[in-house]
């Protein structure tokens, strides 16, 4: 089952995720939105959505370099385990931390303001229940990691990582025995990429680059002062004796 988890499970949850995502945007074009719930109560939202997305922004871009750059770029650039471990420690602690605060304002009103909740799917509410979960996952993993230091768990993540991108034999072995919480947080990440075509999340793959090459201005018009508009047929002729 580990091996499967670790080793095979992967490969499911990311295929899905980009081959579900291609066949929604194709398909349902008019549901690939943030469906964002500003306009029903502002209040919290702003806070909330900043704090929520910097940080989550934040640890995406820690995850990605920290697991899928190769280790020789670290040992030519001086940069040992330790230190590298430190910096994921203190960086992604603050991260998490920002993100949770922002998420969980953003849970609050969506759990608690009547209008918001009526126009939530279980989607919508699922998934930031899930993305918590994980946050909290993320955050404890920090504990164990400060039992030690020398960053030899933070290269065993890393050969899983590229061994799953890469793939290799048996990437699975990496993480073999790595405390339980460390393969709670992988798990629970693959499912997220799991669900993933089918919630929200999928605005994340749409950034308003179009913007930059869009011919032109759109031009809106007030119609304050323009003539009123056309309220209904009026006889054109009246018939002898009317």
């Amino acid at each position: 089952m580990h091996n499967f988890i670790f080793g095979v499970f992967p490969y499911i949850a990311i295929t899905v995720m980009v081959v579900g995502s291609i066949i929604r945007y194709e398909r349902d074009p008019f549901t690939w939105k943030s469906s964002s719930s500003q306009l029903l109560r502002r209040r919290q939202f702003v806070v909330g959505s900043v704090l929520f997305h910097l940080g989550v922004l934040m640890i995406f871009a820690g995850h990605f370099v920290g697991l899928l750059t190769p280790i020789w770029v670290f040992d030519a650039l001086g940069v040992s385990h330790g230190a590298k471990q430190m910096l994921a420690i203190v960086a992604g602690g603050v991260a998490g931390m920002m993100a949770m605060v922002g998420g969980l304002i953003l849970l609050h009103r969506r759990l608690m303001d009547p209008r918001i909740r009526a126009n939530s799917t279980l989607a919508d509410t699922g998934i930031l229940i899930l993305l918590m979960m994980q946050l909290t996952l993320g955050l404890g993993s920090i504990f164990f990691s400060l039992g030690s230091l020398n960053g030899e768990e933070m290269v065993k993540f890393m050969n899983w990582a590229q061994g799953i991108l890469y793939f290799g034999s048996q990437p699975a072995a990496y993480i073999a025995d790595v405390p339980f919480i460390f393969k709670a947080h992988i798990l629970l990440g693959l499912m997220i990429f799991l669900v993933f075509p089918f919630t929200r999340l999928v605005h994340m793959f749409s950034a308003p680059v179009r913007y930059l090459w869009r011919p032109g201005y759109q031009i809106v018009r007030s119609r304050r002062g323009a003539k009123p508009a056309y309220r209904g047929l009026e006889p054109i002729s009246r018939l002898p004796g009317e």
